[in-house]
Parts: structure tokens; C-alpha cells; sequence
């Protein structure tokens, strides 16, 4: 038993109290006291008997627990009842004046420190084995290695008797006049520090049983014997003599009391299962009455038929069903055999079925005939199993039989009504569909596999909702709910979703059914044609956007960066002469047009190039929101409502700035009168569903931004235009309607996803969903800071096919201080890097004619000059040094068009960065 903190509490006030006599005696212990042998005689008697007893009790202990370690212990303990015996026989003036044995004057002092110093070895033993589990187990004989145990105590005090007595001359001399000599004194100090030693590691050897607690109390009360007996006192019959004396029998009463103790509890505790396991008996007894009085009452209100038989077909058992079930009474059934209700032609399968009964296998479900009282069949349904005995022998058997007429009728009906709508759903061209009150298919024709995709045992169980698009799903609702009142459904069209996820509009006709409680929907195939078409459009128009998308970034790029270029230069001529000033300020601005003009095309087309890195979205829009304030007026309330733990986003996050604007003075423009402007982010996971219905989705965690209005809102017609360029529902001179294409190119050049929900008089919300940043993403790094506007004196060669940009650009450069070279295409560049050793920065366009562009040229130059440094410019990049819509890693691109600050900036840019500034 493990030892609690009250026992732990009691043993050390135990041993205190004993500290405390002990050191009240010590100053006294030499103090003569009269002889009294008998004191030793009764002394040695109650010490042996307290140590056998434990030791007793020890050894039944190890019976139990088979431990080593217990099995020291308890030998300890029949040593020093041995030695006790051995001692008091030998003792002096007990029963011969010289002691038994032929024992000498040393003879009773060697055997007092063989038995105070041979104790604590068999302790040290027990500490050094033992462990929370009891210590090491014997897989032996326990009976066997007890008796062995004793006879080798017994042998080894025997041992000892004869080395003391026979020996006794060539043992050095402890005792001399009844005094102690200085051997004595080492002896002893040797065998006390030996109990000292078992003290400490048993005290170590956690954690403690009760046992353990208190043999470290009887160590102690046996260090203070040691003490008293032979260390402080002077000689037998003194007063530390008898006190260590009293000491010692305490010791041994110590861990005797506690294993007594202990053993009365147990005898309580067992005494009080016994009690409980004697209630418990009688419990079960009447719960086992009062289930075989339940069970018969079950047997009897049974509306199966149940019948026990013997092994050799006799009925035993005939319960109220059996008797409505076959029309023989219990009286007339009991006694018979079971021949009685089987029709002539199956005279022989009862015997087949009792031996296989006998066996020990049951039989389930078995569907046969039997007979009435009246010699009518009756079709049932019967199971049959073994009853057994308490030994397990078969016995007798069990039948459950069930009337399955009625069943097999009804069974018959339904196949015949099974078949016939099968015969009409396989020869239907339409898709035909039964559906429960909650939309739940119930039937599905087989013509679902050519419509949608999916064999009809993948939809039956399944709502309409996992496959009706979201925005028919309401209005399907709506003609369910028209049925239920009694409409007849006609021609409503509803897009589902099919397998491989594209869009299939089916119009439909339905009914509901009141007696079945059911739909039926009669649904006509439309998506061919309407896709063929819709497709044929949207191709049509996606190439023209295309390629007049190229033509214009090009082209008119290269237009607008002379005219941007000269009209600074322009102005500085004309600085004193206001009029001409302000003209060409218009013309300034007019080309800035222009150029967001252009760019807008390049992100609806998706071929801008775009530099997207690991953006904090929440941060960016506080920042955006800042920007509006002042831009949106006062009429115009703005609700950030940012969720906290909003992920990164992998996004340009100057393209996202211009997003969050254009969609903002979207709603701006819809709130004519004023209202409230809602910017909105939050984590959120497209799941395969989703993407299902929308296939240019993939599944995964999103950052979703929504810009929401309380404006007029769109037409529903309008919806599905309203991303097209150059569309645009405001007034003339409002808006060029590529605003919202912009946000869709963006988005989807960012491999993100936009939803658009609008409800005229309520409002608009746009819904971006951006890709959340990863730690792998390429590209998402921080860009280098603008270098400040100033010139240089390296040599820069200009690449550039058209000659007015070419010319504006050389004059622009040399006005810097740099040295300018200039080339039309790649051979000639290529020729000036062979021929020329003083060229610094190679600034090409990305786009020229010939067999290489800017990129390849550039390229080409490094290998020839791996020092030189490149700056691409381009009004249209194609997939040069642009690739999934994002800027090639270490590329700087300068687009068209651009001023002379910026051509300075991205040029110091080039030059300094590779330098390592």
C-alpha cells in the first residue's frame, strides 16, 4: 500500500519523540543498574516471536506479489528472530552460568553485532530491488524458493552459532570485564553506520510504501539500540544497556504493527466486498426473474410467431402470433411435431434444418410455405437459432416466423410500377425528375447521364441545391412554391451544374402531387445552342479586344512617349508665356489620358505586367480609405470592416490601390445623394463545390475584399456586361467604362476570382478574391526605393525601332549627362557593344522587328559583357520578359509612355542597383 502524507506524518513524530528520549538518556547511559537476566531473557523471547510473526507475514506477502525484494525482507526478519534465540540461549547466566552451545565470554557480544550488523544488509537488499511496482518478479515456484529462503537463514545462524562458539578464541576480544574494549568500538561503529547507510537508501528509493515508512522508523529506533546498547554505554546491565533494549523491541514492533494492522483492514474491506458481492447476488437473482417474466410477457405480445422445438422436431414452445398465424392452439400444437404445418412437398427440409441446427448454425431469413389449420398456404419469412445449454450443448431450437403475404403482394405491385417507370424514364430524350417536399431527388431518368453528367443513382438522395447554379436556385423556389399552390410549371429556365462543371440551362415544366407528396419535373436541354453561341461571341470579342489591345500598346505608346517627352520640353520653353502655357498643360494631361486609356486596356486583357509581392491587405486598404476621404465627400460615409487575423495576399499592391479606387468611385457615382461606402476583408476557402460552379475557380484559402455601396444599383440585364471595355451605364463624358474591366483583369491576371451582387434601389457589392501569400511564391519580395532624380556620365546605348522615340530619348539623355548611343534594332546594338568598350546600361525596347527582341538581345549583350547593365522599355511586353502575368525576376521595365524624371529615375535605378547600392 502506498504510504500517505499521514503516515509519512506519524512514523516522523514517532521517530521524533524517540530522538528526544533518546537524547534525555544519553548523558545517563553509563550509569550501573542492577543485573537482571531475566530482562534479557524476556527480551530476546518477545524480539524473536515479533520478528518471526513478521516474518510470517512477509513471506505471505511475497506469496502474493512474487517480488525479490519482499522476499529479503522477510528473511531479514526470520534472521533476526534467529539470531535473537541464538542470542538469548548463549547469553550468561540465562540458563548455564557460562550460556549454551559451549559458548565463551565473546560469544553473545559477536553474536549481538552479527545480528544488529546482518539486518540492515538484508534492508539494503530490499531498498535496492524494490520499486513502485514491488521490485523484480520470481517466475518460479513460490512455495519451493520460500522454504529454500528459510533453510539458508537457518544454515547461515547455524553458521554463525559455531564460528562464535567453536571460533571463539580466534575472534578478537570485544568484552573484557564486562567493559568494551577499543575493537568493540570500532565494530560497532562499523555495523551502526551500516544500519545508517540501509536508512538513507531506502529513504532514496522512492516513491515509499507503508512498509517502507515504518522500516525506516524501526532503522532508526535500531540506530538509537545501537547507540544506547554498545556506543554510549560502558558496560552490560547499565542504563543504556536496558534502553537500547527497549529500542530494539520497539523496532521490531514497528513494521509488525503496520503489516497487522493492514491485514485487519483487509479483512474488513473483504468482509464488506463479500457483503456487497452477497447483495449484488441477490440483485441479479431478481433481476434475472424479473427479465424471464419481462421476456415471456415479450414472447407472448410478440406479432412474430415464436416456436421452440426439440432437435427431433416436437414442439415445445407455441406463443398468441403462432396460434393467429397457423389457427392451432397451444394445446393442439405442444407435444406435436412440426410436421403439422408443412405442406406435403417440403415433408423433408425440417430434418435437413434441425441437424443443421444441431450443428450449431442458425438460419436467416429463410422465405417459405406453411399450412393453416384450414390447409391454406401462407407464404412467411423465417429465422431460426440454436438454443443452448449452460454447458453450450445444443439443445433445441428457436423459430421467429413472420406472415410476408401482404408484403410479397405489395412487392409485386411496386415491381410492376417500378418497371413501367422505368420503361418511360429510358426512353425519354428530357430529363425527368422526382423530387420530395425538401428538393431532394427522388427519381432520376437515365437520360441525366447524357444532360449533366451523372448516372442517376449519384443524384438520387442529393438536393437540387448541389446542382443548380446559386443564382437560379431562388427563383427554382419559387416555381416549387407556385406548384404547391396548385400551378402548373411551364417553360421556366434554371441553369445546373454539370459533372465537369460547365453550365447546362434546361427548361422546364412540373407539377407537385398531393397524395405522394411529390415533384415532377419534365426538363429540355438548351446549353448547346446557347453556349455554341454565347461562345462564338465572347471568342469574337476577346480576339478583337486582343489584338486591338496590342496594337494600341504598342503603337499608340510609342506615340504618346514622344508626345509626353516633348511636351515637358516644351513647357520649359514656354514657361514665361502663360497662354501657351496653359495649351500645353491640356495637351500634358490629354496624353496622361491616354496612357491610363492604355493601361486599363493591357489589365483587361491581362497583359500588363504586374509586380506582385506579399501584401498586408488590411494596411493597404487603412491606407486606401485615407486617399477616399477627401475624394469621395462628405455625403459619402466609408466603414472599414477589416477582419484581424486577414492573411497576405500575393497581389500588385499599386494595381490593387487603383482597384479599390475605381470601384469606389463607382459607388460614389451610384450615391448621387449620398450614403454609405463599406470596405470589407476577410479569410475565406473556396471549396470544390464552389469551384464547381464557377470553373475558372481553384479550391483553396482566399483573402476575399468587397466593396459595397447603398447606390442605385445595376440592372439585371446589365450584370453580365458590366466587366465588357467600354461599357458603361453613365451619361456621356462620365466614365469610358474600363474601370471595372480593369479590376477584372487584375484579378484574374492574379489568378484571383471577382462575384459582382446587385439589387437595384439597395446597392452594389464587388467581391475580390485574392490568392493568399505563401512563404514559397516567387517574385513576392519588396521592390527597391526610387532613386532620387539625377544624371550620370556613363554611356547608355538606346535600342528603340522607332525613330521620333528614339531621337526624344537620346536627347533626353544626353541632357542628363550621360554619354547616348543609339541603334535601331538588335543587329545594330549588337554591333555597337562589339565595337564600342565605353557602354554602361543597354536601354532596348522589349518589342522590335527582326529575328530578336529586347529580351534576347539583352541576353546575347551579357554574354558578351557580363558587366553591362539593362533597362527594358515597352509599351506592350507580350511574354518576354512578362510570364503569368508577372515581371520576370530582377527585370526593371520602364512602360510607355514616360517623362524625363522617370526615364532618369529608372536609369540611376539600373546603374546603382547593380552596383550593389
Amino acid at each position: 500500500m502506498p504510504a500517505t502524507r499521514r503516515d509519512s506524518g506519524i512514523a516522523l513524530a514517532v521517530v521524533g519523540i524517540s530522538a528526544i528520549l533518546f537524547a534525555c538518556i544519553v548523558p545517563f547511559a553509563g550509569m550501573p543498574l542492577a543485573p537482571v537476566p531475566a530482562f534479557v531473557a524476556s527480551y530476546q523471547s518477545a524480539l524473536a516471536i515479533n520478528d518471526l510473526i513478521t516474518a510470517v507475514l512477509l513471506f505471505s506477502q511475497f506469496a502474493v506479489l512474487r517480488s525479490w525484494a519482499l522476499l529479503l525482507l522477510a528473511s531479514g526478519y526470520l534472521f533476526t528472530a534467529a539470531a535473537a534465540v541464538a542470542h538469548g540461549l548463549t547469553f550468561p547466566g540465562l540458563f548455564t552460568p557460562t550460556g549454551l552451545f559451549g559458548s565463551g565470554s565473546q560469544t553473545t557480544v559477536w553474536l549481538y553485532m552479527i545480528w544488529h550488523g546482518g539486518f540492515p544488509l538484508f534492508v539494503l537488499g530490499y531498498a535496492l530491488l524494490k520499486n513502485s511496482g514491488g521490485g523484480p518478479r520470481i517466475a518460479g515456484s513460490i512455495g519451493w524458493i520460500a522454504l529454500a529462503s528459510v533453510i539458508a537463514v537457518i544454515v547461515t545462524m547455524v553458521a554463525m552459532v559455531w564460528l562464535v562458539t567453536g571460533g571463539h578464541d580466534r575472534l578478537p576480544i570485544l568484552l573484557s570485564e564486562g567493559h568494551y574494549t577499543s575493537a568493540m568500538i570500532d565494530v560497532v561503529s562499523a555495523v551502526w553506520l551500516l544500519c545508517l547507510a540501509a536508512l538513507f537508501v531506502l529513504w532514496l528509493r522512492r516513491p515509499h510504501s507503508l512498509v517502507d515508512v515504518w522500516l525506516m522508523v524501526a532503522l532508526c529506533a535500531w540506530l538509537f539500540d545501537i547507540a544506547l546498547s554498545a556506543i554510549v554505554n560502558v558496560a552490560r546491565f547499565d542504563l543504556g544497556f536496558y534502553f537500547g533494549r527497549v529500542y530494539g523491541l520497539c523496532a521490531a514492533s514497528f513494521v509488525l504493527a503496520v503489516l497487522l494492522f493492514d491485514n485487519v483492514a483487509l479483512q474488513a474491506r473483504l468482509s464488506h466486498l463479500l457483503a456487497m458481492l452477497r447483495r449484488q447476488a441477490a440483485d441479479e437473482r431478481d433481476h434475472h426473474s424479473e427479465r424471464e417474466r419481462l421476456f415471456s410477457a415479450v414472447v407472448e405480445s410478440s406479432h412474430d410467431a415464436i416456436i421452440l422445438l426439440t432437435l427431433d422436431g416436437t414442439i415445445t414452445g407455441w406463443n398468441k402470433a403462432a396460434e393467429r398465424l397457423s389457427g392451432f392452439t397451444a394445446a393442439e400444437a405442444v407435444g406435436n411435431r412440426i410436421d403439422i404445418v408443412i405442406p406435403p412437398e417440403l415433408q423433408d427440409r425440417p430434418g435437413e434444418m434441425l441437424e443443421q441446427i444441431a450443428r450449431g448454425e442458425a438460419i436467416e431469413q429463410l422465405d417459405t410455405v406453411r399450412l393453416r389449420k384450414d390447409g391454406s398456404r401462407l407464404d412467411i419469412s423465417l429465422v431460426i437459432s440454436p438454443i443452448r445449454s449452460r454447458t453450450g450443448e445444443v439443445v433445441g431450437a428457436s423459430a421467429i416466423a413472420r406472415d410476408i403475404g401482404e408484403r410479397k403482394r405489395a412487392q409485386q405491385a411496386l415491381n410492376q410500377q417500378i418497371e413501367e417507370r422505368r420503361r418511360i424514364f429510358e426512353t425519354s430524350q428530357d430529363l425527368i425528375l422526382v423530387t420530395d417536399t425538401e428538393g431532394t431527388f427522388v427519381q432520376v431518368s437515365p437520360s441525366s447521364m447524357t444532360i449533366l453528367g451523372y448516372q442517376p443513382p449519384e443524384m438520387i438522395g442529393h438536393t437540387a441545391i448541389k446542382f443548380i447554379h446559386p443564382d437560379d436556385l431562388e427563383g427554382t423556389r419559387n416555381e416549387m412554391r407556385s406548384a404547391r399552390r396548385g400551378r402548373q410549371i411551364r417553360n421556366f429556365e434554371a441553369r445546373y451544374v454539370h459533372k465537369d462543371g460547365r453550365l447546362v440551362t434546361l427548361t422546364w415544366m412540373g407539377t407537385w402531387s398531393e397524395p405522394v407528396q411529390r415533384y415532377f419535373f419534365v426538363g429540355r436541354d438548351l446549353t448547346e445552342k446557347q453556349a455554341t453561341e454565347a461562345q462564338f461571341r465572347q471568342a469574337q470579342k476577346m480576339e478583337a479586344v486582343g489584338q486591338l489591345t496590342g496594337g494600341i500598346a504598342h503603337d499608340f505608346n510609342n506615340i504618346l512617349t514622344v508626345i509626353t517627352g516633348t511636351i515637358g520640353i516644351l513647357g520649359e520653353a514656354v514657361a514665361d508665356r502663360p497662354e501657351l502655357e496653359t495649351i500645353t498643360r491640356m495637351i500634358d494631361e490629354a496624353a496622361e489620358r491616354g496612357g491610363q486609356l492604355t493601361k486599363h486596356l493591357l489589365a483587361f486583357a491581362r497583359k500588363q505586367p504586374l509586380q506582385p509581392r506579399e501584401t498586408d491587405i488590411n494596411n493597404l486598404v487603412l491606407e486606401t480609405v485615407k486617399l477616399l476621404r477627401p475624394t469621395l465627400g462628405e455625403h459619402i460615409q466609408i466603414d472599414p470592416s477589416l477582419a484581424d487575423d486577414t492573411w497576405p495576399a500575393l497581389i500588385d499592391p499599386n494595381q490593387l490601390t487603383t482597384a479599390i479606387l475605381n470601384l469606389a468611385l463607382n459607388g460614389r457615382d451610384a450615391m448621387p445623394s449620398g450614403g454609405s461606402l463599406v470596405i470589407e476583408t476577410k479569410n475565406t476557402y473556396l471549396d470544390e463545390a464552389y469551384a464547381a460552379m464557377n470553373i475558372e475557380v481553384t479550391p483553396g484559402p482566399y483573402v476575399m475584399i468587397a466593396v459595397s455601396d447603398t447606390g442605385s444599383g445595376i440592372a439585371p440585364r446589365n450584370l453580365e456586361r458590366v466587366f465588357d471595355p467600354f461599357f458603361t451605364t453613365k451619361d456621356v463624358g462620365k466614365g469610358t467604362g474600363l474601370g471595372l474591366s480593369m479590376v477584372y483583369g487584375l484579378v484574374k491576371q492574379s489568378n484571383g476570382h471577382i462575384k459582382i451582387y446587385s439589387e437595384q434601389g439597395h446597392g452594389t457589392s464587388v467581391k475580390m478574391y485574392l490568392p493568399r501569400a505563401t512563404k514559397a511564391d516567387p517574385g513576392a519580395t519588396e521592390m527597391p526605393a526610387l532613386a532620387p532624380v539625377r544624371g550620370g556620365h556613363e554611356a547608355v546605348l538606346i535600342v528603340e525601332d522607332d525613330a521620333l522615340v528614339r531621337k526624344l530619348v537620346v536627347t533626353q539623355i544626353c541632357s542628363l549627362g550621360y554619354t547616348a548611343l543609339e541603334a535601331s534594332n538588335a543587329a545594330e546594338a549588337l554591333a555597337a557593344i562589339r565595337s564600342n568598350a565605353a557602354i554602361d546600361l543597354l536601354l532596348t525596347d522589349v518589342i522590335m522587328p527582326g529575328s530578336m527582341n529586347g529580351r534576347q538581345l539583352a541576353d546575347e549583350a551579357v554574354k558578351q559583357r557580363p558587366s553591362l547593365k539593362t533597362l527594358f522599355t515597352s509599351g506592350y511586353t507580350e511574354n518576354a520578359i512578362v510570364h503569368h502575368g508577372r515581371l520576370d525576376a530582377g527585370v526593371l521595365l520602364l512602360a510607355k509612355p514616360y517623362r524625363k524624371p522617370e526615364l532618369a529615375r529608372m536609369i540611376r535605378m539600373a546603374l546603382d542597383i547593380e552596383h550593389g547600392s
